[in-house]
């Protein structure tokens, strides 16, 4: 009897173990299946949230490209047309002294004409220097030589108030570039550097060779591994603030007054630069001064060939 009495204690303790076990996977199941349907809703709220943020995402590209257009152009237009209204003015007026009869005076309305056609011509040039479609007069040149030339020219311009320093490396590798587009962007440079310390200063301009690899820039642009010139205009003077630092470059942006700059000085260079196969960075900081350093590749001649 007590044999019995066990084996029958011992069916309905495993009948209970199974009916539990039965009820768990019951349980287990629906355990997992309202799990995946949370996942899965928590999957569609998250493909909606990605949906949204990159149509947020391009609407901010859009108006940001839309702004840059509008930039450009408002300020390509008013610049043509200050220049326009000069060449126009000035024609009229030469009709009037024409058919006046005053041949004399209407030599001066032809000069402000000309003028005023040479700026639009020299705007024309810097567009297209800073889209990279201005033709490049490449030569061999000396970096060292060219900044040399500019010492005097700008020594009668930077006023008493601006202490000018060259530091010229020693062995500077030769570059191939448009002489008068280097000069133009050097020129720029040092009158921006002057303009930014009106009550005195130091201007240093340097030159050294310099390999660049990939990390060595912090440009948008891909940085092509080499040996390269660096030209290096530096001041202390008011430096800029984030905010402007970070327009420095955009076509037309410029902090001057009106009429005192078109804003194309950076762009141009920025241009030039990557025409040139080299690159441009500017480190700037408010009270402390800019540096900028225009980067271009070292020219290697070719075998039989001298330097120029």
């Amino acid at each position: 009897m007590a044999i019995k009495s066990s084996r029958r204690r011992q069916r309905l303790q495993a009948n209970a173990t199974r009916q539990a076990l039965l009820e768990l996977n019951e349980t287990l199941e629906e355990r997992v299946a309202e799990r995946t349907r949370e996942l899965a809703e928590a999957n569609q709220q998250l493909q909606r949230e990605m949906q949204e943020r990159e149509r947020a995402e391009e609407a901010l590209r859009h108006a940001q490209k839309m702004e840059a257009v509008g930039q450009l152009t408002g300020g390509i237009a008013h610049d043509f047309n200050n220049m326009l209204t000069g060449i126009i003015t000035s024609l009229d007026l030469m009709k009037r002294y024409i058919t006046a009869g005053r041949i004399d005076e209407v030599q001066r309305f032809a000069d402000t004409a000309v003028n005023s056609a040479q700026r639009a011509a020299a705007l024309t040039n810097r567009l297209l220097t800073f889209s990279r479609r201005q033709s490049l007069d490449r030569k061999p040149l000396d970096p060292n030589q060219l900044v040399r030339s500019l010492q005097t020219l700008f020594s009668s311009t930077k006023g008493t108030h601006i202490d000018l320093i060259l530091e010229l490396g020693q062995n500077i590798w030769p570059v191939n570039t448009d002489t008068g587009q280097l000069e133009s962007a050097l020129l720029n440079l040092m009158i921006n550097a002057r303009d930014a310390m009106p009550d005195g200063g130091t201007l240093v301009v340097k030159t050294a060779n310099q390999y660049l690899d990939a990390s060595d820039l912090g440009t948008l642009e891909s940085v092509s591994s080499g040996d390269y010139v660096m030209l290096e205009v530096r001041d202390n003077g008011s430096g800029m603030t984030p905010q402007i630092l970070a327009k420095a470059f955009d076509p037309f942006f410029t902090t001057k007054p009106v009429g005192l700059g078109t804003g194309l000085g950076l762009s141009m260079i920025y241009g030039f630069a990557q025409q040139s196969g080299g690159h441009v960075s500017i480190n700037s900081k408010s009270g402390c001064g800019t540096r900028v350093c225009l980067y271009l590749p070292r020219y290697h001649c070719l075998p039989g060939k001298t330097q120029a």
